[in-house]
């Protein structure tokens, strides 16, 4: 499997502090161990809410990208 390969892609747009983890956790919860989640989100406070829950979870963020307000992430579930 390719390291970035996408399992699956989260789309929580327009959505604000803490649903955009929610979402998150629930849809990496269906994932398998070393599968990728990318999250696409609006939210400007995304970028430490999911940096701080990368921290506590353990999960890597495999890549955080902004552009024109759209911020993207790639998480691999660890465990």
């Amino acid at each position: 499997m390719s390291e970035n390969k996408v399992t699956t892609t989260l789309d929580v747009k327009g959505l604000n502090c803490p649903l955009p983890i929610l979402k998150t956790k629930k849809a990496i919860n269906e994932i398998k161990i070393s599968e990728n989640i990318k999250v696409i989100a609006t939210d400007p406070g995304s970028v430490n809410d999911f940096q701080a829950w990368i921290e506590s979870t353990g999960h890597e963020l495999v890549e955080s990208t902004e552009e024109n307000g759209i911020f993207r992430y790639l998480i691999k579930k660890t465990k």
